[in-house]
């Protein structure tokens, strides 16, 4: 095929220029249906889709200030109408649509949407009543999330200003758009975080409210982020969102569902002046009660007073008793004091001077036997004790070792002082000293050892030996 030199020549970047503004020419704004395939929201924020039917696909972006102003979020397999224009981009040589809005394709889709979700969730045992718990009977705090500049919170405020003024702490959110859902669970999980005893007070119980409006716009109290933060709340929590017929997925995780906000003021606290009347009651019954078991047991007193009878009548006979005992007591010892003055009076007499001398007589012959025999005593005492003395003396005379010596025995001493009792004691060349009647004298010995030429000692050894242990043994 040969080459055309009449036709233009374009530059790859002006070739797809030139394509992107047919496209956005020819197509200046759009509105596409279909359904969602891929969808990627990528760091910055944008959010990259894919539109397609049963025989297209068209590929989609939304930048990040369209996507964060959307109320639902896209997910895949949702039936959604783009409107925007379509467009190239050159670098991978494809069109798509720059969406500028994003809406589900009528109620239908959004609900089918919201059934699907409500089935995944309630097979995870979110919904599940077991989970559900009692709402306090009178809190000292309550905490709200809404919106603080919308009339949820004043009507909140006002009815709970009617029924039972109490504590009450707002978390402030959105309630509705991109973020909303985001927001509502970080309310939720911050009441939960707060500490018992802080500055801020922990609320007994949790009221997240918001009035009424349309599937699109109560959409964020039906993404799942909002909903788990719902289920695992340890507070109590009562939601209030929309009017008595617009449900949302956290109405079935809530402990308790209010038909409007103005109702869940009414479930979180009593009526003030109903328990002051219901109290005043109580008290009127319990004083009627009271009264009447007093009269019933001053009656009771009165019967069982009747029965005691009196106590003159009891104690009577008793006390004569005591009186007749009272009289007897005296006049029994009036004589017992009669009788012991006469007993007394017989003593005195014989108790007399005259009466006691010879008695006293012979208490004195008694007393000087007594002392004579106790001067007689030491003496003859001292005479027998010295007798037993002489005879002890000449004994221990006969025994002493002093007379031996003076038989001619002598006492043999080795040098350091000590009794030589045998032969064996001492050896030849031994220093000795021998103690006689009237002197020492040291010697030496000159053989120590004892003969055995005929078995033992001669006759002089064995005798010798014999004398001393006898004496000194």
């Amino acid at each position: 095929m040969t080459a055309q030199p009449n036709l233009k020549e374009y530059s790859v970047s002006e070739l797809s220029g030139a394509v992107k503004r047919a496209l956005e020419d020819g197509f200046g704004y759009v509105r596409v249906r279909g359904e969602l395939g891929r969808v990627v929201k990528a760091g910055s924020g944008h959010v990259y889709l894919d539109l397609k039917d049963d025989r297209a696909v068209l590929s989609g972006v939304m930048w990040k200030g369209v996507a964060a102003r959307q109320s639902v979020a896209p997910e895949q397999g949702m039936e959604v109408i783009a409107s925007g224009k379509v467009s190239t981009f050159p670098g991978q040589s494809k069109y798509q649509i720059i969406i500028d809005s994003l809406e589900p394709a009528g109620a239908g889709a959004l609900m089918a949407l919201l059934e699907e979700r409500k089935k995944k969730l309630a097979a995870q045992g979110l919904f599940d009543p077991a989970r559900k718990r009692e709402l306090p009977f009178l809190p000292q705090t309550i905490g709200v999330v809404t919106s603080p500049s919308g009339a949820v919170i004043r009507d909140i405020l006002h009815r709970l200003r009617d029924r039972f003024p109490s504590h009450v702490v707002v978390w402030p959110t959105l309630v509705q758009g991109r973020g909303a859902e985001a927001q509502i669970a970080e309310a939720i999980d911050g009441f939960n975080a707060l500490p018992l005893g802080g500055r801020v007070a922990r609320p007994d119980v949790l009221i997240v409210a918001r009035g009424g409006g349309s599937l699109e716009d109560l959409w964020c109290f039906n993404e799942e982020i909002v909903v788990r933060a719902a289920a695992r709340s340890q507070i109590p929590l009562v939601s209030a969102v929309g009017h008595e017929t617009d449900t949302t997925l956290i109405d079935y995780a809530a402990d308790r569902r209010a038909p409007t906000p103005t109702a869940a003021a009414e479930m979180a606290v009593p009526v003030r002046s109903e328990l002051l009347a219901e109290t005043i009651n109580k008290a009127r019954r319990l004083e009627t009660a009271l009264a009447r078991l007093a009269e019933a047991a001053r009656g009771e007193l009165r019967a069982a007073v009747r029965g005691l009878g009196r106590p003159e009548d009891l104690l009577g006979q008793t006390a004569q008793r005591v009186d007749r005992a009272g009289d007897r007591l005296a006049a029994a010892l009036a004589a017992r004091r009669a009788a012991a003055a006469a007993q007394f009076a017989g003593l005195g007499a014989r108790l007399g001077p005259q009466a006691l001398q010879p008695a006293a007589a012979r208490m004195r012959d008694r007393l000087e036997a007594a002392v004579a025999l106790f001067d007689r005593a030491p003496t003859a005492d001292l005479e027998g004790r010295k007798e037993r003395l002489a005879a002890s003396s000449k004994l221990l005379d006969a025994l002493s070792h002093k007379s031996a010596l003076d038989r001619g025995f002598a006492i043999v001493l080795d040098a350091a002082g000590r009794l030589v009792a045998r032969a064996a004691d001492v050896k030849a060349g031994d220093r000795v000293r021998l103690s006689f009647a009237d002197a020492e004298r040291a010697a030496a010995i000159v053989d120590g050892e004892t003969s055995k030429a005929r078995g033992g000692d001669t006759p002089e050894k064995p005798r010798r030996r014999a004398v001393q242990e006898s004496l000194f043994d």
